[in-house]
């Protein structure tokens, strides 16, 4: 009865972790050989765990990865120009705190999708937020919020995020008002917040894609600048002859 009760009590006090991990030590024979401190160790180490849990799950979920990937189950084997230590360096996390940004550029199918959502998955596992947008969607949804009243809001919620991945960025051109709003959001994360951008075009072709020169300077200070650049080459692994479960075979 007294079990029942205190079970009952955490989770009154959404200690849900610790409650699960009081019912496994009451039905373990050998739990009466631990002390009371290591007991009550394993309980705060589970409830501490379930949380980080939780707030992974949250934060994966917001973050709407197009793929799911992760840093470890990077193909290192197949040669395109790929640093491993650099990739070790990222994975730190240090360059989000330094809100630096990532470029990664390299032709279609060497795997720049699969990076990026691996980089903003490791972010999450760090405890950053993370949103993944295909750029000419993002565009879309920008001028969607602009007419029916919510770009404030959406404006707000990216500026936010503390990883933002913009792939496919630069497959079609942008008109003034795309533009406009690309600076807005560039702007807002400039020296605040982390941008991962993949691209097929090399970083010297985007100026071309922003129809107005003076915007795309302005673009592209802020979003260049303070950025470490993966440069990919090679054939698409697309055609690499091996299980698909086990390589990054994407764009």
């Amino acid at each position: 009865m007294l079990d029942h009760q205190t079970v009952a009590r955490l989770r009154e006090m959404r200690l849900f972790g610790m409650a699960q991990a009081f019912l496994a030590q009451a039905g373990d024979p050998e739990i009466n050989n631990l002390s009371f401190e290591e007991r009550l160790g394993l309980l705060v180490d589970q409830e501490w765990t379930w949380r980080q849990d939780r707030r992974l799950a949250r934060l994966l979920k917001a973050a709407k990865l197009r793929l799911s990937a992760c840093l470890e189950d990077i193909d290192y084997q197949v040669p395109r120009g790929l640093d491993r230590g650099l990739m070790r360096s990222l994975a730190t996390g240090n360059w989000i705190r330094a809100h630096q940004n990532v470029i990664i550029v390299g032709p279609t199918g060497v795997g720049k999708t699969f990076i990026a959502c691996a980089l903003a998955q490791a972010a999450c596992r760090l405890g950053f937020s993370a949103w993944y947008y295909r750029a000419p969607r993002l565009m879309s949804d920008l001028s969607v919020a602009r007419a029916d009243g919510s770009y404030a809001s959406f404006m707000n919620k990216l500026a936010k995020t503390q990883v933002l991945v913009l792939d496919d960025w630069g497959i079609t051109p942008l008109g003034a008002p795309e533009c406009r709003d690309l600076l807005e959001v560039i702007d807002d994360r400039a020296e605040t917040r982390s941008t991962i951008v993949a691209s097929q075009l090399p970083i010297e072709h985007w100026h071309a894609t922003i129809s107005d020169p003076t915007v795309a300077d302005a673009i592209l200070d802020r979003l260049v600048h303070n950025s470490i650049k993966i440069l990919l080459k090679g054939e698409s692994m697309r055609k690499a002859k091996c299980n698909p479960r086990e390589a990054d075979h994407h764009s």
